[in-house]
């Protein structure tokens, strides 16, 4: 480990990431948010946690999903954690994160997405289609809003991020 106690702030400077790699979700019954990240959003598990006695805290039951990029599986995009203490779905949409992103590969995906989360009776809280994206809300089993989208053609957003970023029309709205 490099010590940078004795480095000046004026040579440090953050270094930018390269996205998101994960996000681990809270769940009441991991059974049942299982169903819906593979069955209804087409998640694939890639593992589960069997405990290593290295972490006394962690032992929950706790589960790894990926989506595919390239043709191929990362080690996880997400992964659940179960948590039976959680209360039931909130009231109001105040969560401890506002929404999680799922990208899909291309429009035509998305499409068949929206088109089978229709058929399997899923409730769509909006459809929209931002300057950079096109986006279905929805929640899961436990309340959490999930935003399952495309990134449009770079070209066609690029040189106003901003722009794209304030750019927004409702398609649908169950409200």
């Amino acid at each position: 480990m490099t010590d940078i106690t004795n480095t000046t702030a004026t040579t440090l400077t953050a270094q930018t990431p390269s996205g998101l790699d994960h996000l681990v979700i809270n769940v009441r019954d991991i059974n049942v948010a299982h169903t819906f990240y593979t069955e209804c959003l087409g998640f694939k598990q890639v593992g589960a946690w069997r405990g290593n006695g290295t972490t006394p805290n962690l032992q929950s039951k706790m589960r790894f999903y990926s989506g595919e990029k390239n043709g191929k599986l990362s080690h996880h995009d997400i992964a659940l954690l179960e948590v039976p203490s959680l209360k039931d779905k909130p009231e109001s949409t105040a969560q401890t994160y506002n929404h999680v992103a799922i990208a899909y590969p291309n429009r035509e995906a998305w499409e068949a997405q929206l088109q089978f989360l229709r058929q399997r009776g899923i409730t769509l809280d909006r459809v929209l289609a931002r300057g950079a994206t096109n986006s279905i809300h929805l929640h899961d089993p436990d309340g959490n809003e999930v935003e399952l989208m495309f990134e449009k053609p770079r070209a066609s957003w690029e040189h106003d991020i901003d722009g794209a970023i304030n750019t927004l029309e409702v398609l649908h709205s169950a409200a």
